[in-house]
């Protein structure tokens, strides 16, 4: 039991020696940052100009429409990579299955494109 527990010592002086410099780095910016702030280091930023308007307002559907489409492009060659660097050893079965999954990616996209999803007047 004692060689089993000393096989993970070198695994929690790690995850000591990380807890311990974090913890350093998290408090010796408290004491030695000077803390002087001015009215214009308190002041919102925007851009170089005062703020306006109310912080909540409401987006464009559009705004949130191009973020899911990048997740799931970005999703899409998340599958690709592992799957191409085992092409070999998996055969004609994984080809043919990601060829399905790259299918109906395209058919969603060629319908969002129709639809005018992509288009930002």
């Amino acid at each position: 039991m004692e060689s089993l527990l000393l096989e993970y010592l070198p695994i929690l002086i790690f995850i000591g020696l990380a807890a311990v410099l974090g913890g350093v780095l998290i408090v010796v910016p408290f004491l030695i940052a000077p803390s002087k702030p001015d009215p214009e280091k308190l002041s919102a930023y925007e851009c170089g100009f005062p703020a306006f308007g109310d912080a909540r307002m409401k987006f464009d559907v559009r705004f949130y429409l191009v973020a899911i489409l990048f997740i799931i492009f970005d999703l899409e060659v998340a599958f690709l990579f592992p799957w191409a660097i085992t092409l070999g050893k998996t055969g004609v079965f994984a080809f043919w299955s990601m060829m399905g999954f790259l299918g109906v990616l395209t058919v969603g996209f060629i319908y969002e494109w129709k639809k005018g999803a992509l288009e930002w007047e």
